[in-house]
């Protein structure tokens, strides 16, 4: 009897237990859904769950509820600073450059550049005669001395490496009075434009290098690179491919115009090149570095193609096609005035058309205007070498009228 008792008390206690278990729940389930609100701005997935939290291993990621449109709304709304994390940086500011300095440069420069040529000739000049007349001199105390066993004396003492020597010398002479004299111009300009590629090479001078050697109008160096830039290339084929057209066209050119005037134009046109590629740049807002002598080598081709306009040039590669110089400085300045309009960045075409545009102006208006109006700048120049030279005398007084002014003084 006891036993059932105590079992049918089990029972009524274990029914009791299940009634009030299962009546906890659907409290709870009704408690959960209508009086236990979170903040709108909570998502379920940062709500505590005990089962979650209880897992130790690998934990299954919780789905992302959907976000209500008011939410979204409000986010929106937030400011970064109000919801604790910083936005997306603003784009740069690019301030356009002015080109007041770069343009009193361009001017500035290219006076300078011929006003030097113009004295370089005239030293040129007297260093010629000078010369002549000294190896008039040197030849007749050749002529009058009789006996030539000096030399070969001389000559039978030196060693077998100085021997050497003196042959690859008389040897590297001979091939350079070979060349002419715009070929030889054209050799000085391609010695330095290999120079600076070569300084491209070295790790420590890159920063140099792109501050003085790239030409940029948003840069803070604005003038020198102007020209040191036409001096620069990064690519070797870059560089031999103006150097080889330079080679071409600079005899041409230098009997033509003069060695002191071309160099007066190549100088030039460098910087009138780079002062045309600014101004596109800065109108059309890329501001973007560029280096090579494409513009110098261009006014140069420009010049050439103008005074001889039915010259036949032909292609490297293709020695059966030819063409005149006139039609070929048509195709180059149409293909660089297209890359221009369609705006083409594998060439810096703003420049090549400045270079092409300084060449064809010289060779029709700024030889009259710049070249032929060197005469009071030379007289100048003249004057004051002369004065110098009388003053510097021993017992001579820059007054003194008398004493002579030696060759090219009149």
């Amino acid at each position: 009897m006891h036993l059932k008792h105590s079992t049918r008390n089990g029972r009524s206690f274990r029914q009791e237990v299940t009634t009030i278990m299962a009546w906890r729940g659907c409290f709870l389930k009704w408690a959960k859904t209508d009086f236990i609100r979170y903040p709108k701005n909570i998502s379920r997935s940062s709500r505590v769950n005990p089962y979650n939290q209880q897992r130790c291993s690998f934990r299954r990621e919780a789905k992302r509820p959907d976000t209500k449109k008011e939410n979204i709304t409000q986010e929106l709304n937030t400011s970064p600073s109000e919801a604790g994390t910083a936005g997306p940086p603003p784009p740069p500011y690019i301030r356009k450059p002015t080109l007041f300095r770069p343009l009193i440069f361009t001017v500035g420069f290219t006076g300078c550049s011929f006003g030097v040529s113009a004295i370089l000739q005239y030293e040129t000049i007297k260093s010629k005669v000078q010369t002549a007349k000294d190896g008039e001199e040197l030849e007749k105390l050749a002529l009058g001395s009789p006996d030539m066993a000096y030399w070969h004396d001389w000559w039978n003492q030196l060693s077998g490496f100085r021997r050497q020597l003196i042959l690859l010398m008389s040897m590297v002479d001979d091939l350079w009075n070979s060349l002419t004299e715009g070929q030889r111009t054209a050799t000085g300009i391609i010695a330095i434009n290999a120079a600076v590629l070569c300084c491209w090479r070295i790790p420590s001078m890159q920063r140099t290098m792109i501050k003085y050697f790239t030409s940029n109008p948003a840069s803070k160096t604005q003038c020198l690179p102007m020209v040191l830039s036409s001096f620069s290339h990064y690519s070797i084929i870059h560089m031999v491919a103006n150097m080889y057209v330079l080679w071409m066209f600079s005899s041409g050119i230098v009997s033509l115009l003069g060695k002191e005037q071309f160099l007066a134009v190549y100088f030039s046109a460098g910087v009138n090149s780079t002062m045309v590629s600014y101004l596109c740049k800065t109108a059309t807002g890329r501001f973007y570095p560029s280096l090579g002598a494409s513009g110098a080598v261009m006014a140069v081709l420009a010049a050439v193609c103008t005074k001889v306009p039915e010259a036949k040039l032909g292609i490297i590669f293709l020695p059966m096609v030819t063409f005149t110089a006139g039609n070929a400085l048509k195709a180059l300045v149409a293909i660089d005035t297209a890359g221009l309009m369609l705006g083409w960045r594998l060439f810096d075409h703003a420049a090549h058309l400045g270079g092409a545009l300084f060449g064809v102006w010289y060779v029709a208006y700024g030889h009259k205007l710049l070249w032929r109006r060197r005469e009071p700048l030379v007289k100048l120049w003249h004057n004051m070498r002369f004065s110098v030279s009388r003053g510097s005398r021993p017992g001579g007084r820059p007054g003194d009228k008398g004493g002579g002014g030696g060759p090219g003084h009149h």
